[in-house]
């Protein structure tokens, strides 16, 4: 189940990408943190213990919303634009 809801502007062209290995779509204009929580209900697991996180400060200072990207680098989710056919990988985190 999504995380988020998105209540306007969804008329935006819609942009075609992959995460972790399945389907998904999000909105022209979306960063991955909006279109990842839109599809489901967490970005990716804690470093510490592995508990779903969403993200937190929300403009790229906090280090919370790191995913890999199907050529291997790492971004900030929340300041990175959805690009059409992106792969994704969020990162697990580790289970103590």
């Amino acid at each position: 189940m999504a995380l988020l809801r998105r209540l306007a502007e969804r008329d935006r062209p819609t942009l075609a990408f992959t995460l972790d290995g399945q389907p998904a779509s999000g909105l022209l204009g979306d960063t991955l943190l909006t279109a990842v929580l839109t599809a489901e209900d967490s970005l990716r697991g804690s470093d510490f213990s592995g508990e779903p996180r969403a993200g937190f400060c929300l403009m790229g200072a906090c280090q919370d919303c790191w995913v890999k990207l199907g050529d291997g680098r790492r971004v900030r989710a929340c300041s990175t634009p959805l690009e059409a056919d992106m792969c994704v990988n969020r990162e697990p985190g580790r289970r103590l």
